[in-house]
This record gives C-alpha cells, sequence and structure tokens, in this order.
C-alpha cells in the first residue's frame, strides 16, 4: 500500500463531474490498484476513488497538459496523479506539498472473521437455497476470488452464476465488498455472467438504494425462519 499526505485538487470526470479545490488530504493506493483521497473526517469514506481495474500514470507538472480547473494552483502543483478507469472514467489527483510519501507491504490478509450469527446465517442459507428462489442451487461456500472469498456461490432457477454476500446488517460497506467481488467475477470466463445478491437480516435504505443501482439484488432474511424457531404452522396469528 502507497500512503500520501499532500496538498491535491482533485477532479473526477466521467458521468458526471466532482471537483474538490486545493487542501491537505490522505491519497491511499491499494495492492489491488485502487485510489482513494480521503479527509481527516468520514471514518472509512473516502471523498473520491477509482475502484480496480484502474490504471495509475504519475507525470511531473511539467509534463502534464493542465486543463482550465487547474490554472488558478498551476504555481503549486508538483505532480499530476492521472487514474484511468476501464469505463472511461478519469481522476486527475493535482498535487502540491508532499508531506509523507511511504509504500509498505501489508502482506496477504486472513479476512474478516464473522460473529457467530453471520456465519451461522451463512452455512443455514448454503443449506436453504430455496430461500432465494425455486430452482437454486449452491456451488461453492467461500468461493475464493483475487480479493478474498465471497460468502456463496450459487446457480439460479435458469443455470446463472449469483454471488451472495451474507452479512448481519446490511450496510453500504457490505454491497461495496459485493461489487469488488463481481468486477472480478465477471471477467472470469469459466463463470461468464455473473449477478449479486445482498442478503442480510436488516439492509439500511441507504444500502439498497445503492445495491439497486448497481443492479445487484437485496434479500431480508428471517434468521429465526431459517433456524426452525418461527415455525408458520405454530403461530395463532
Amino acid at each position: 500500500m502507497r500512503v500520501v499526505i499532500a496538498e491535491c485538487q482533485v477532479d473526477y470526470g466521467g458521468r458526471l463531474t466532482a471537483h474538490l479545490p486545493m487542501a491537505r488530504r490522505l491519497i491511499m493506493v491499494k495492492a489491488d490498484g485502487s485510489v482513494s483521497v480521503h479527509a481527516d473526517d468520514r471514518a472509512y469514506k473516502p471523498l473520491n476513488w477509482m475502484s480496480p481495474p484502474c490504471t495509475l500514470t504519475v507525470l511531473a507538472a511539467d509534463e502534464a497538459s493542465l486543463d482550465a480547473t487547474t490554472v488558478d494552483v498551476d504555481g503549486r502543483i508538483t505532480q499530476i496523479w492521472m487514474v484511468r478507469g476501464r469505463n472511461g472514467d478519469t481522476l486527475q489527483i493535482s498535487l502540491g506539498a508532499i508531506e509523507i510519501d511511504h509504500t509498505v507491504d501489508l502482506g496477504a490478509d486472513p479476512g474478516l472473521q464473522k460473529d457467530g450469527v453471520e456465519a451461522h446465517l451463512q452455512a443455514l442459507l448454503a443449506e436453504n437455497p430455496a430461500t432465494f428462489g425455486d430452482g437454486w442451487s449452491v456451488v461453492q461456500r467461500e468461493y475464493m476470488t483475487a480479493i478474498g472469498p465471497v460468502d456463496l456461490l450459487c446457480r439460479d432457477e435458469l443455470g446463472g452464476y449469483v454471488a451472495v454476500e451474507v452479512k448481519r446488517r446490511g450496510e453500504i460497506d457490505g454491497v461495496e465488498q459485493l461489487t469488488r467481488y463481481l468486477e472480478l467475477m465477471n471477467r472470469d470466463p469459466l463463470l461468464g455472467s455473473v449477478r449479486g445478491v445482498f442478503a442480510a437480516q436488516l439492509i439500511k435504505p441507504q444500502a439498497r438504494t445503492l445495491a439497486t443501482d448497481r443492479g445487484i439484488g437485496c434479500l431480508v432474511v428471517d434468521y429465526d425462519a431459517l433456524r426452525g424457531l418461527d415455525n408458520a404452522e405454530d403461530r395463532l396469528f
């Protein structure tokens, strides 16, 4: 991972445009190629970012052709980072004074250790694939990708592959995690087209909105019903 603390201006171009004026920020370049820009707030969420696959080109200020948005800070710029996504999106990071520029190898990560409820929920869904729909089957639990394991790899009633991410509480970071898995899996010729389903006991509205925007299905799971503790035949009402 490369960690940089520097004065920087950030300009994003793609389906929309976004501009961050010159200020001191944290920039992270991870081993998977992702680039993210952070302020000293917002917990884990970056101000702007580019997900992999993307390419990063670093130019000295005198090598770059600066666009109109950089004119006001031209004299303060030392480097231009051009980040290009696979869909043609661009993230231009114009760096001024650099305070820290450090690269460290974090090594292999053992992955997130799920709590008991989440791990049990994954196991119950693997044993009961009909929860997702008639004709569904589970191909593999903890299907490994280059950036970590997908909770469940399933086939739907039409035989298509579906990646399922299981959470106790469904939040935005879980949708982002599944999105990264899908980007990799959809480039695997052995799998072909893979769609995603985000399954949780509770899915927050923001996470559902983001999942829907990215074509990811959402499923709210009744944990007690799966455990057999909430049998409909035993209910009075």
